[in-house]
């Protein structure tokens, strides 16, 4: 045999062996990872609101149930059934301060037991007071007052001390209070059913006891009207501090009808 013929065979027969090899290789499957532990989450059963739960709502025990969280994501005000397994039964006939929405972990700082009073004295913050105020389309907004607004209080009123001086009529007005809440407007203390607008004749608003002296006073001396505020209000301290200092009270001493002088005065 030729040595030429020798040297191609012997390139076939290397080649042919490698390409066996490099498909013997390719056959091979790569061997699997090895199974990640699972990791284990603890958990436990807190009370949440099963369905809405509306703002002086007497809440029952169809309004509430268990359901498993997270333990890491359980705030301590959480109601834990390891830690109150009779709390169903507790918080049954209690009033919500504030609106539940479905699924919401119930928080006792939202409820309180009205132990007969009724739900206007139970979602009333410690030490403040609710009064009410007569209102109309053109003061109040026009309707557009809401329970849970926040609003201004303004007196208007004739001035009769300019009226002495100068002999002609004069009218003037006065913010008295502000960023006062709106409790209810007449008997709705809540939205209800999307409605937008409520048109009442009565605001209930929610203010400290010196405050109700001053609105109380304010409401034989002239006209109140509620200005809303806007929810996007920036709240400068300075604004919303309670009107019921000395120059809320400059703005009511300084009325007089006849030789009648009313004061207010710290």
């Amino acid at each position: 045999m030729k040595p030429a013929r020798i040297v191609v065979l012997v390139v076939a027969v290397a080649a042919g062996g490698l390409a066996a090899l490099l498909a013997g290789r390719s056959d091979q499957q790569p061997a699997p990872e090895p199974a990640k532990p699972v990791v284990q989450i603890e958990t436990v059963e807190i009370l949440i609101a099963k369905a809405d739960i509306g703002m002086g709502q007497v809440v029952s025990a169809q309004d509430l149930q268990w359901q498993t969280w997270p333990a890491a994501a359980a705030g301590p005000n959480f109601i834990r059934k390891s830690d109150r397994a009779d709390a169903l039964q507790q918080i049954a006939g209690s009033i919500a301060r504030s609106p539940f929405v479905v699924g919401e972990p119930v928080r006792e700082a939202k409820l309180i037991k009205a132990n007969g009073s009724g739900f206007m004295a139970a979602i009333l913050p410690s030490g403040m007071r609710a009064v009410s105020t007569e209102i109309s389309p053109e003061t109040g907004a026009g309707g557009f007052i809401l329970p849970n607004d926040h609003v201004d209080v303004i007196l208007s009123r004739r001035d009769r001390e300019s009226e002495k001086r100068t002999g002609v009529e004069a009218h003037t007005s006065e913010t008295i209070l502000t960023n006062v809440r709106v409790l209810a407007i007449d008997q709705a203390i809540e939205e209800k059913n999307g409605q937008k607008v409520v048109v009442g004749k009565t605001a209930t608003v929610e203010l400290t006891p010196r405050q109700v002296e001053l609105l109380a006073l304010s409401r034989q001396l002239g006209t109140l009207s509620l200005s809303l505020r806007s929810l996007t209000d920036d709240k400068a301290a300075g604004d919303d501090a309670p009107r019921d200092d000395k120059s809320a009270a400059r703005a009511v001493s300084t009325v007089r009808f006849g030789v009648t002088s009313t004061t207010m005065a710290k």
